[in-house]
């Protein structure tokens, strides 16, 4: 009889204890408990979305550099002021050069006569002296040897006038230009950051420079 009775004893606990297991418990909501002026604070994992999303759209992270700028001046007629425009901007400059280059430059109209051999020229230039004609050379070496000079002006109309003088007077008279190659100097830099910066303040004669922007290389 008592065994009985320990014996249902146990089959009502394992009954209860399975009734409490399959029971269909809901965990409790948390309760989000705040105060003013404090403010909310978020688990680490739910921030992070955020601050990725604001650092991969800002304008700072996704903008390219710009490509550095650089400026030609020139050309300085003498290497002394080259130097001098160029130890002026050195050291404002992040890169700095010169160049030097040639140029065909003018030296004036050349009028003159030629003739085959010494004794001819020397000839021509007392028959000119004997008509009025002054300022005459009569050139003994060189690549115009035997040639008479009459005259160099930097205005062709006035060697076109002195021609047509001497070709009235009999004489077969030429003009032509005297070209010369000449060292012209120029200063390429990159134009640094610095606000409001021209480099015509700090370059003399700057007024009569020519300036050309490029990409520097």
């Amino acid at each position: 009889m008592i065994l009985r009775r320990i014996v249902l004893l146990l089959l009502l606990l394992n009954l209860a204890a399975a009734a409490w297991w399959l029971w269909p418990w809901h965990a409790p909501t948390p309760i989000a408990v705040t105060q003013a002026g404090v403010p909310t604070l978020h688990l680490l994992h739910e921030a992070l979305p955020r601050a990725a999303s604001r650092m991969s759209s800002s304008p700072a992270v996704l903008a390219a550099s710009a490509p550095a700028q650089c400026v030609s001046i020139g050309p300085f007629i003498t290497q002394a002021e080259m130097h001098q425009a160029f130890a002026a901007l050195a050291g404002l400059v992040p890169r700095i050069q010169y160049r030097v280059a040639e140029s065909a430059v003018s030296r004036g109209w050349w009028v003159y006569l030629t003739a085959p051999t010494r004794e001819q020229a020397l000839a021509m230039a007392r028959t000119l002296a004997a008509k009025g004609v002054r300022d005459d050379y009569v050139i003994t070496a060189g690549d115009q040897q035997n040639s008479i000079s009459l005259g160099l002006f930097q205005d062709p109309a006035n060697a076109w006038r002195r021609v047509a003088r001497l070709r009235a007077l009999g004489f077969a008279a030429q003009q032509r230009q005297r070209v010369e190659q000449v060292p012209q100097y120029y200063i390429e830099f990159q134009q640094p950051e610095t606000p409001g910066f021209t480099w015509q303040s700090h370059v003399a004669h700057a007024d009569i420079l020519q300036s050309r922007a490029r990409a520097c290389e």
